[in-house]
């Protein structure tokens, strides 16, 4: 504004200057406050998604009515699992069972003044000799289970009633009933046990392929005997083998806290329905360290739906030894990358041997579902009905090719071990780069071995030593071809490269053991 015009303003056009001004300024304090309203809400979905919402560098620092309003927002994000508590935990139930006794040997007596019976005493374990005629006093045990039918049958883990006597079903309502095993299936770990009742509440059943990591999910259940106890986390994740099971089970892995007595109970996700059965967890103290286990549901509804039915579990087999694809493994079959599930070992006169399938065959799909992790391909033939025929993409060769086999039932058996405990005579021959001493098996090894391959270890050194390889194994090929000399074997390994796939047998088993050669 020029200064010589200012002293003819006039006390009216003063006061429409101000108002005009005042006009303004309410207009951009409109506008700021509709801007931190926005900023406000951004925030909180911000922090809702797990973001910073610290302000930009140079931005004034929102004010405590912000900051409170965007911490509340957050708050009602948590999920809120009482109404799925008051729905459905009615049909999840306590599970109490008292095992079979067992007779004593007699043999063994301890005396008050020997340091284990101390032992003994402290934590309440009758011992040897000790009780009535020399008997163990029958066990006691106790787990979780959910109604599936208003009449009174029941889902829990085969471990939970194995060798049970006496089986008692505990409602919310403190009523009590004495409980049948209908049928307990070891492989899944999945039993069905009944109470003779009307009109119970039941679970929905839900979708496990629906299930994803990330995703909250509540487990209700007994944990060191607190009954109906809720615990809540997220799916950590899907389709996991257990180190050490038949891998008929892919587990859905969570971080929900599970305990002993919480064996059986449901796995919930955010709709009320039941997606898996708690089965298990992985420690190294006994409790719980943050990792857990859960049976599919469909895998464990297709076992109950049997195990009514008939009483026992029906299941397709190929006749395959398998394991998983790692990054050595794949490179050594010229796969892109590692998935799928490789063939160690084909049953002779077995469905998979019938239909041409080798030893270093990579399956990569059954019935055009791609195989990733080596235990998918258990569960999807174990699922199939005997009779029918799996269709098989085969990695073999570096070539992909289709291979139908005819599914047979699989049988239950017993597992021996054919390694003799005898000590094995010394052998020279050593092919250096794999680090191993080998020597020729005789006729009588071989037979008693129930082998057929002709090279056994005597000493391991560097790579293979490095892989695991122990003094004992039979040596059968390398990279998918069979060797039968310690010469044979030399030049197969300075053929194959960097990436070793050493084909042993161990006891019954043949496994493809990777070594890195320097």
């Amino acid at each position: 504004m020029n200064p010589k015009f200012e002293p003819s303003l006039t006390p009216l056009r003063r006061a429409t200057a101000l108002c005009v001004i005042a006009i303004a300024l309410g207009a951009c304090s409109r506008d700021l406050s509709a801007q931190s309203t926005h900023a406000a809400a951004a925030g909180a979905s911000a922090l809702a998604a797990g973001a910073d919402p610290a302000p930009a560098p140079g931005a004034a620092p929102p004010s405590p009515a912000v900051q409170a309003g965007t911490a509340e927002l957050a708050l009602r994000g948590l999920p809120d699992f009482s109404a799925l508590v008051d729905r459905y935990g009615p049909a999840v139930v306590n599970v109490e069972v008292v095992e079979k006794a067992q007779a004593g040997t007699g043999g063994l007596q301890l005396s008050p003044n020997d340091p284990f019976y101390d032992f003994f005493r402290r934590f309440g374990i009758p011992a040897p000799g000790e009780g009535p005629r020399g008997n163990v006093p029958p066990a006691r045990g106790a787990g979780s289970g959910f109604i599936i039918n208003s009449d009174g049958y029941i889902l829990t883990n085969t471990h939970v009633v194995a060798n049970a006597d006496e089986v008692t079903v505990r409602l919310t309502d403190r009523r009590e009933f004495p409980a049948k095993v209908i049928g307990a299936d070891e492989r899944t770990d999945v039993a069905v046990i009944k109470i003779n009742a009307t009109n119970l509440p039941i679970v929905k059943l839900g979708d496990p392929a629906r299930v994803k990591p990330g995703q909250w999910v509540l487990a209700i259940g007994s944990p060191f005997g607190f009954e109906n106890s809720a615990t809540a986390g997220i799916i950590s994740a899907t389709s996991r083998s257990v180190p050490g099971e038949n891998n008929y089970v892919p587990f859905i892995q969570t971080d929900v806290a599970v305990n002993p007595g919480n064996s059986g109970g449901p796995l919930f996700n955010m709709a009320g329905e039941v997606i898996g059965i708690n089965s298990q967890i992985f420690s190294r103290t006994g409790g719980f360290m943050g990792v857990s286990f859960a049976i599919p549901i469909d895998v464990a509804r297709n076992v109950g739906e049997q195990l009514i039915k008939t009483g026992r579990v029906v299941r397709g087999r190929i006749g395959v030894t398998i394991q998983d694809v790692n990054a050595q493994l794949a490179e050594s079959f010229g796969l892109a990358r590692p998935h799928g599930a490789l063939v160690s070992s084909v049953e002779k006169d077995g469905p998979a041997a019938r239909a041409g399938i080798l030893p270093g065959d990579v399956i990569l799909s059954v019935g055009g579902h791609a195989i990733e992790r080596y235990g998918e391909l258990s569960g999807a033939i174990a699922a199939m009905r005997p009779g029918a025929d799996a269709s098989l993409a085969v990695w073999r060769a570096g070539k992909e090719q289709n291979v139908s086999v005819k599914v047979a039932e699989l049988k239950e058996q017993q597992q021996t071990s054919a390694r003799s405990g005898k000590p094995m005579p010394r052998g020279t021959e050593k092919p250096g780069a794999l680090g191993l001493t080998v020597r020729p098996l005789s006729p009588e090894e071989k037979e008693q071995a129930k082998t057929q391959g002709s090279l056994v270890v005597e000493e391991v050194a560097g790579p293979a030593q490095a892989a695991e390889v122990e003094p004992g194994d039979i040596i059968l090929g390398i990279n998918g071809k069979r060797v039968h000399t310690a010469k044979e074997l030399q030049d197969a390994t300075q053929a194959a490269g960097k990436n070793v796939a050493l084909l042993i047998q161990r006891g019954d088993a043949q496994i493809f053991v990777p070594l890195r050669l320097p």
